[in-house]
């Protein structure tokens, strides 16, 4: 049976998935993922190259790195991963600009168990003294092991392309405009758009709402609201987008914070 179970404190989200049949669809996450697998092997494609993480592997994920992700084969797997939004760990590192893993997974027992004491008190609710600390820990270790200051930004068209989005999350934009705004034809748009971010515009903005709807949830504990302000046409809209992105509803979600 597939589980996923969050928890959150310390500004940090914990995920403890056991899954067999689950398949994630194409998606990016504005914090940086951090996860190790602990049974079986995980299977992703990210950057356009097919990723594979055995038992032990640490996987590392940039802010709005594109991937999918399901169990290699029917034993399934398990696995933790950990959310950091990347203003929280710009603070702990003492750094003002954005800093990338350069690998994507990585062998080191280290930072392994590091992850995996984060990742247990957060998930059992310990104090979030102790979470900091635990954080404290697992960042330093990251800095010695895999972080790179060299990344790809967005250029300026990508840039204003995603305000646009942003700032439409209650409506489908309408594409039309969008190419006017930026002097571009539809389909010059959908393949800059997807060559720079790895999603479709339309896959961009149905993330950005997925996205909206959790922090809203993790605010105010009301899911309709999310429904409503986020532009879904009702709970099993949102659920099934949820889904597909978290492994789990909106609803369950809601459920795993209290």
């Amino acid at each position: 049976m597939d589980q996923f179970i969050y928890k959150k404190s310390a500004g940090i989200t914990a995920l403890s998935a056991s899954m067999t049949d689950f398949t994630y669809k194409k998606h990016s996450h504005k914090e940086y993922a951090i996860g190790v697998t602990l049974r079986g092997i995980q299977q992703y494609n990210l950057d356009g190259s097919l990723h594979l993480s055995h038992q032990n592997g640490v996987m590392l994920f940039n802010p709005e790195q594109t991937h999918d992700g399901m169990a290699h084969d029917k034993t399934g797997l398990d696995y933790v991963m950990l959310y950091i939004e990347p203003k929280l760990l710009l603070e702990v590192i003492e750094k003002k600009d954005i800093v990338r893993f350069s690998s994507p997974i990585v062998y080191d027992y280290r930072l392994e168990q590091r992850i995996l004491s984060l990742a247990h008190a957060i998930l059992n609710k310990k104090e979030e003294a102790l979470c900091n600390e635990l954080l404290l820990s697992l960042t330093e270790n990251l800095i010695q092991t895999d972080l790179s200051n060299s990344f790809k930004k967005d250029n300026a068209l990508i840039r204003k392309a995603k305000d646009i989005l942003h700032n439409t999350l209650e409506n489908v934009p309408k594409l039309d405009e969008i190419c006017k705004e930026l002097d571009l034809s539809k389909f010059q748009f959908i393949r800059i758009f997807k060559a720079q971010t790895g999603l479709s515009p339309y896959q961009y903005f149905l993330n950005c709402k997925v996205e909206r709807a959790k922090q809203l949830i993790e605010k105010n504990r009301d899911i309709y609201a999310a429904v409503a302000e986020c532009g879904f046409v009702d709970l099993t809209h949102l659920n099934k987008h949820f889904k597909s992105v978290y492994g789990t509803t909106a609803f369950e979600y809601m459920s795993y914070l209290n």
